[in-house]
């Protein structure tokens, strides 16, 4: 499609041009410069299903085990640690949507990231509420979605179905409760799910409730395989 090969070729070009790094201040550079991003945002063993970390040997954590996620996968490129709050801050709640390409190179960057977004038929963003949406002006996953597999995203196939009360601040288990129904495939294009591999784009990944929400949703739908690729995970897990 043209416009999407020239829209390509504009956000191509503006990465291009030098910038000073939000970090380190260093100029010229990227605006997170390659040295940060290898500091602060360094491969990590992760739990294969909610990304937590954990130690050198161990595929999954002891929750998952026991209580296992609706999730085949789940990445995570850094952990929710300075210098990242405050990029994704920037991006998410002061508006400004130019942070979405940056921060989509560092989530491709991370390991096996770019396999599952080769192998996926689509990419989900996390549905934001009406209300949410309203207040920022864009939806943060949905930007990093269409910069991590423009051709595979889909806006409108994962819905909000209903408002829920702020997560923050609540356990794991109020905010599970707090996501039921919650989430929902548009009726009319459920058959796109069926059979099909699903990566799931988020920007904070915290408790893991609202990806795992959408997810069971997706699962119900038939999907075959639903990886979670998710820009930062809080390394505490959330009781």
């Amino acid at each position: 499609m043209p416009g999407l090969r020239t829209a390509r070729r504009f956000t191509a070009l503006l990465d291009a041009i030098p910038s000073q790094c939000a970090v380190c201040r260093v100029w010229p550079a990227r605006p997170i410069c390659d040295a940060c991003v290898a500091r602060f945002a360094p491969p990590a063993l992760r739990c294969g299903t909610c990304a937590l970390p954990v130690a050198a040997g161990v595929a999954g954590c002891g929750d998952c085990l026991l209580h296992p996620p609706p999730l085949d996968a789940c990445l995570a490129a850094c952990a929710y640690e300075w210098p990242w709050p405050d990029c994704i801050a920037q991006f998410k709640f002061r508006g400004d949507a130019g942070w979405a390409a940056p921060l989509a190179t560092l989530l491709r960057s991370a390991p096996w990231v770019e396999p599952a977004l080769e192998q996926c038929d689509l990419a989900l963003p996390m549905p934001l509420a009406p209300t949410r949406l309203r207040e920022r002006g864009f939806n943060q996953a949905l930007e990093l979605a269409r910069r991590l597999a423009p051709d595979k995203t889909d806006a409108t196939l994962l819905l909000r179905t209903r408002e829920t009360p702020a997560q923050s601040g609540l356990t794991r288990a109020e905010r599970l409760r707090n996501l039921r129904g919650a989430f929902a495939i548009e009726p009319l294009r459920a058959a796109e799910v069926h059979g099909r591999r699903v990566v799931l784009v988020d920007d904070v990944m915290t408790s893991g409730a609202s990806v795992f929400a959408a997810a069971e949703v997706l699962r119900s739908a038939g999907a075959a395989h639903i990886t979670a690729v998710v820009l930062a995970r809080t390394d505490a897990p959330q009781q």
